[in-house]
Order: structure tokens, then C-alpha cells, then sequence
């Protein structure tokens, strides 16, 4: 605890801003801001222009770029590299599911909902994008382009972001930021200008993403308050208004930090979101909604190639721009956002985790979601004959959900909570891409100043509000877009890093598993061996005799082993760290990476299957294990009880598999560890989950291309 806060003090005084990115990102978006400013007509019509062009030249390529995404990340879940986990084999999750879902959740997509999940159904059913409006046929092709545009793309694009960066950061060691997934391509480079640039664009296309989002959560918010109380105008001053307020909100939230801010307000997020979408469920068309929910489940799925490579070429309509490319586009924009901060709550599980807990249950809630809202929207236009509907989402897309709870019980107290959920939205988004933003323009460093945090809240604000009057939806949508063009130039080549350092992954478990075939645990076959793999069995020492099980045999072993290598050339140390209880002992090789094997002091519960005269031995009902951890992790085996014979051959059983892992995979190149890599280690007391866990080096990473 001490450690945290002392961590926590320093970084509430120090800046931690790295200039080269810091410095280019702010230049960009202040000659942004001020050349919106000077002339908001004028910007305007630029931003119109430029978005004509992206969109008519760079179509095909955001379509293929989402395509490979979801292909890559899919296939990589479903294969053996699914097992691997998102930081040492030892990690666990630090979330449970519903915190981790729901955070994930609130950065995500919550606005998007909101705003889209009346909105999109009815204009789709008013104007399809093929064949004749307001029919069965449209209703149907209405609600499979919703699912199109909110289902497994779009996470196949934020997940795809945050599984490069977990598993960089927290399998290797390296820094939490966009920079990282480029290492197994040119190494050390990511630390130049190279490296640079990337967070750069990182940070633009992470900023204009969320000053779209915020643009479309206060014209919502603007129009539920005019729903609510009539003298409230729908104008861009109130929705400035709003932001300047919101902001502020947000500021707060990031001031109070990740678990007792982000966290606190994503659940109540989730609660709120959930019981609107129960409300509308139980008074609504409630069969109908089952009804269609499975049948347009269906049509996605049987669809979703057709689609994905739909670009309308023959039609020549602009249809796609203004929805899958701005959709598509925005997502891509908001990608450094959302994949970092999932990565940072995603430490500990597993790549198939990962990937189905990020693409399997968001996209379902978002199925149900649409179900609910658009269906029941079609349901009021389709059977009861409320009709105007239409008109009135044409005329302002941001009165579609108020106008729908309009003709549903409790409609004013229902509106009422829907405001405020949309400003939970808003202000957690804001505060958690505060927080990914200060972590990219600071290299990585995951514990910055408040000050910092509180900079870029604000600058979202102000990026949000300039764009709102230079043109509203208009230029949000521009910005996104935009922005997004050379992230995804990024990201396709984040892809062929992860998939290089997946493919020396796979070379090190080879040679971990099949080049030693001894009995799993270092556990081997000599006379009396059998006694003292039975006695780890069924005895539970105590602290005292494991503390000094490691500081005598343990060193003692290490010592020979050391002797020995440095008599025939080798450059070998054994340390001992008082603070953790650990023994180390490392070889060295010039431009290699050092072999590392460490035995460390771990606590468990006691088990309810020991006998009272066994577990009686301890006080506070724990026993103390003597596990050896690798580079990789730790290997979940016990070694106390053997003598230094044995530990010595133990040492030599990982040393052999270490040497042929590096005749198999020349060239691999050490990670240096640097000081904000202490950031990544947990803080927790011995024996905890994941407490004395360093953050493994990048030790399979390969040499640069």
C-alpha cells in the first residue's frame, strides 16, 4: 500500500508528458480550433469537401481494412494462440466480468445506442439503401443494416486495437501504448521518431472521435431537455452549454481516477441502460420484439460476406458514406480510445477470453438493444399507425428515442432517466479517453498527474464545441472519418506485428513442451524422489520454514550453478530481494535475452481437506509454497523440500529448454526494462493472485524486418 501511494503522490506532481507527441498533437488540434473559429462557414465547406473525397476514394479500403480485422482477430481466438494469456501464464483478471463488460460497455458504445437505436431502424425504413420504402421488405433491410453496423465489426476494430496492445504490455513488458504493436517489426525504432508519429495519430484520431461523440450525446441531451421543459431551446448554444457543463462533470470523474470514477459510474451505466431497455421490453410490442430479434439475428448471419464487401459501386450512391464508411470511419477514429483502455482492464485473460467476452457479448446486448428500440419503433409506425415518427426523426435525429418514449407509460420520468444516462455516457467517455489520451501523449506511463488528465477532458470539450459551429453533425462526421485513414493504415500493420510474435510464440512453447521430456513440475525419477513429491503433497509448511528453505538451499543451489557457468566463460548472478522474499539467478549473453529463474515465498489458503493436526501448524490458516517463475511466468510448481542437488538439476532442466528455444529462434532481442514498467507490476502481498508478478520482458519478439 505504501508503494501505491508513494506512486501516486509523485505522479500528482510530476509531468510525465512525452514532448515529440505531446507537443505535434496539440499543435494540430489548436490550428484546428482556431481555424474553425475564424471562419466557421468556411470550415464548414471544407469539411465537406475533404469528406466527399475520403470517402469516394478510400472507400474500399476502410471496408477491407474492417474485413482483415475481423477475419485476423476471429481466427487468432479459434486457434492454439487462443490460450495464451494477456500477461504472464500466471495473471489473473483484475475485474470480474460485469465490471469488466460494463466499463467496456460505457467507453464503447453506449452513446452510439442511444442515439442510433431509434433513429437508424426509422430512417432506413423511410429511405433504404435498395428497394422500396416504407414496406415489410424495408423494415427487414432496416433492422439488418443496424445489426450490420453495430455487430461484430466494429468490435472486430476496438478489439483488435486492444488485444495488440495487452499483449505487448502485459506479455512483454513493453509500454501500454500504440507504439508497441510495431516492435517485432523495428524494434527499438518505436522509440524514435517512427514511434512518435504513430501515438500522434493515436491521439488526433482517439480526439475527433470522442468530439463526435460528444456532439451527438448533447444534441440529445439538448433535445431531451426541450422534450422535458418546452422553453429550452434546440440550438448550438445550448448544446455548447451543455458540453462546458458535462466537461466539467468529466473533470471530476478523472480526478477521482479508474476504479472509484470510470468504474463507479460504468455500472451505473449498465443498471440504467438495462432497466430502460427492460422497461421498453416488458411495455412494448414484447413478442413482436422476440420475434424479430431472432429472425433479423438470422438474416445478419447469412448476410454478413455480402455486406461486408458492399461498397453499392454499380448504384453510385452516397448511401454507404453517410452510414457504413462514417460508421465504420468513427469506430476506427475511436479505436486508441476503447482498445486501450479494454487493454488496460483486460490483464489476465486469455486471447479467447478476450476475444469472445469482446465481440460475443457486446454484440448480442447490441442485437436485443436494437430489437427493443427499432423494432418497437417499426412496430408504432407499422401497425398503430404513428407515422410522424418518420417526420420527426428526418427533421432531428436526436428527438427519435424521446418521441418513441413518448407513446409509452411513465413517458416524462422515463425521459427524465434517460437524460441523465446520456450524461453518464457522456462523462464516462469523456473521463476514461482523458485517461487514454494522457497515456498515449506520455509514452505509455500508466500513473500521470491530474493536471494532465484535466488538460485533455477540457480539450475534448473545446474540439467538440468548435466543431458543433462549424457545422454540426456535418463536421463531427468529417473529423472521424478522416482521422481514421491513417489509423487504419496502423492498425493492418499492428496486425502483421501480432501475427510475427504470435508465430515466435508458438517456436517458444515448442520448445518449453516437446524438447524436455520430463515429468511436468521439474519432478524427476531418482531414488527417494517419490518421498519428497509426496511430502509437497500433503504437507503445508509454514513461512518460517519455506522463508528459509530459499535463502539457504535455494541460494546455495544458484551459487554452484553460477560458479560453474563463470568458470567456462558464461556471465551468471544470484540475487537475493529481501522486500518479496525471492532467490534470482540470471545468465547473460551479449545482445541475447538473459535467462531468468527465480524461486519465490507464495501464500495460499488452507485447503478444507487437511488434517486438523496439519492445518493447526498455522495461525492465519495459510501454508507457503516455494513456486519457480520463468521469464514467461510463473510455472505453478513447488520446489521446497528439495535438496540443492535437485534444485541445481531443476535450474539446468529450464537452462536447456532456454538454450534451444534461442537455437530455434535466433536473433531474439532483450527488453530493457524501464522505470514506468514497475507500473505494470501488481502491488498486492505475497501470495496473492498476481502480486509478485514483474511484467515478463519482450523476450519473443524477434529482430526487426
Amino acid at each position: 500500500m505504501t508503494s501505491d501511494k508513494t506512486t501516486t503522490d509523485k505522479s500528482s506532481r510530476t509531468s510525465t508528458v512525452l514532448m515529440p507527441v505531446f507537443i505535434p498533437a496539440v499543435l494540430v488540434i489548436a490550428l484546428m480550433v482556431i481555424g474553425t473559429m475564424s471562419n466557421p462557414d468556411r470550415a464548414g465547406a471544407l469539411f465537406s469537401d475533404v469528406l466527399a473525397y475520403v470517402t469516394t476514394t478510400f472507400g474500399w479500403f476502410y471496408m477491407l481494412a474492417v474485413a482483415i480485422f475481423l477475419v485476423f482477430i476471429v481466427s487468432v481466438a479459434f486457434s492454439s494462440w487462443g490460450n495464451i494469456k494477456l500477461g504472464p501464464d500466471h495473471a489473473e483478471p483484475e475485474y470480474s466480468f460485469l465490471a469488466w463488460f460494463a466499463m467496456l460497455f460505457s467507453a464503447g458504445y453506449g452513446i452510439a445506442l442511444l442515439f442510433f437505436g431509434v433513429a437508424e431502424p426509422v430512417l432506413h425504413y423511410a429511405s433504404p439503401p435498395t428497394g422500396s420504402a416504407l414496406t415489410i421488405d424495408a423494415a427487414k433491410q432496416a433492422m439488418q443494416i443496424s445489426f450490420f453496423h453495430w455487430g461484430f465489426h466494429i468490435w472486430a476494430i476496438y478489439g483488435l486495437v486492444g488485444l495488440t496492445l495487452a499483449y505487448f504490455a502485459f506479455r512483454h513488458g513493453l509500454p501500454l501504448s500504440m507504439r508497441s504493436t510495431l516492435y517485432p517489426l523495428i524494434g527499438e525504432k518505436i522509440h524514435g521518431p517512427i514511434g512518435h508519429t504513430v501515438d500522434t495519430f493515436a491521439i488526433l484520431g482517439t480526439m475527433f472521435g470522442i468530439a463526435t461523440s460528444l456532439g451527438l450525446s448533447v444534441a440529445q441531451i439538448n433535445a431531451g431537455l426541450n422534450y422535458l421543459w418546452p422553453s429550452i431551446p434546440v440550438s448550438t448554444t445550448v448544446q455548447i452549454i451543455a458540453i462546458v457543463a458535462i466537461t466539467g462533470l468529466a473533470t471530476l470523474s478523472v480526478v477521482a481516477g479508474m476504479d472509484k470514477g470510470v468504474k463507479r459510474l460504468s455500472m451505473l451505466n449498465i443498471a440504467l441502460a438495462v432497466s430502460l431497455m427492460v422497461f421498453v421490453f416488458a411495455v412494448g410490442p414484447t413478442i413482436f420484439i422476440l420475434n424479430t430479434f431472432m429472425e433479423n439475428t438470422g438474416s445478419y448471419l447469412s448476410n454478413i460476406v455480402e455486406r461486408t464487401f458492399s461498397l453499392q459501386a454499380y448504384s453510385g450512391s452516397d448511401w454507404i458514406s453517410n452510414w457504413t464508411l462514417f460508421i465504420f470511419g468513427w469506430t476506427i477514429a475511436w479505436a486508441p480510445f476503447v482498445g486501450l483502455f479494454i487493454a488496460k482492464i483486460s490483464r489476465g485473460r486469455t486471447i479467447r477470453q478476450f476475444v469472445v467476452g469482446v465481440m460475443l457479448v457486446p454484440t448480442i446486448f447490441t442485437f436485443l438493444w436494437f430489437s427493443v428500440f427499432g423494432d418497437t419503433a417499426l412496430h408504432l409506425i407499422m401497425v398503430d399507425g404513428y407515422t410522424e415518427l418518420i417526420e420527426q426523426v428526418q427533421a432531428d435525429h436526436a428527438v427519435a428515442l424521446f418521441k418513441l418514449l413518448e407513446h409509452l407509460p411513465f413517458s416524462s420520468f422515463v425521459s427524465f432517466m434517460t437524460v441523465l444516462l446520456i450524461i453518464t455516457f457522456f462523462v464516462t467517455s469523456s473521463d476514461s479517453g482523458s485517461i487514454v489520451i494522457d497515456s498515449l501523449a506520455s509514452g505509455g506511463v500508466l500513473h500521470t498527474p491530474v493536471w494532465q488528465r484535466m488538460f485533455w477532458a477540457s480539450m475534448e470539450g473545446v474540439v467538440a464545441a468548435v466543431l458543433l459551429l462549424a457545422g454540426g453533425l456535418g463536421a463531427l462526421q468529417t473529423a472521424s472519418i478522416v482521422s481514421a485513414l491513417p489509423f487504419a493504415i496502423i492498425m493492418l500493420i499492428a496486425v502483421v506485428g501480432m501475427w510475427r510474435a504470435l508465430i515466435i510464440e508458438g517456436h517458444q512453447e515448442v520448445s518449453l513442451s516437446q524438447h524436455m521430456q520430463s515429468t511436468p513440475g521439474g519432478y524427476k525419477s531418482g531414488p527417494g524422489f517419490w518421498k519428497k513429491r509426496l511430502a509437497n503433497l500433503v504437507d503445508f509448511p509454514d513461512r518460517d520454514a519455506v522463508e528459509s528453505f530459499i535463502r539457504t538451499t535455494c541460494i546455495h543451489g544458484m551459487e554452484k550453478v553460477e560458479q560453474e557457468l563463470e568458470e567456462k566463460g558464461w556471465v551468471a548472478e544470484v540475487s537475493f530481494d529481501e522486500q518479496n522474499l525471492r532467490a534470482q539467478f540470471q545468465v547473460f549473453q551479449e545482445g541475447k535475452l538473459e535467462f531468468v529463474y527465480e524461486v519465490r515465498l507464495r501464500s495460499y489458503a488452507m485447503p478444507d481437506f487437511t488434517f486438523p493436526e496439519t492445518s493447526g501448524n498455522n495461525d492465519d490458516e495459510h501454508y507457503y509454497r516455494a513456486e519457480v517463475f520463468l521469464r514467461r511466468g510463473g510455472q505453478a510448481y513447488d520446489v521446497y523440500g528439495y535438496d540443492e542437488q535437485d534444485i541445481i538439476t531443476d535450474i539446468l532442466d529450464q537452462f536447456e529448454k532456454y538454450l534451444h528455444f534461442l537455437h530455434i529462434s535466433p536473433g531474439i532481442l532483450p527488453w530493457k526494462m524501464e522505470e514506468h514498467d514497475d507500473d505494470l507490476v501488481g502491488q498486492g502481498e505475497i501470495g496473492d493472485k498476481d502480486g509478485l508478478s514483474p511484467a515478463p520482458a519482450a523476450e519473443i519478439l524477434g529482430k526487426p524486418l
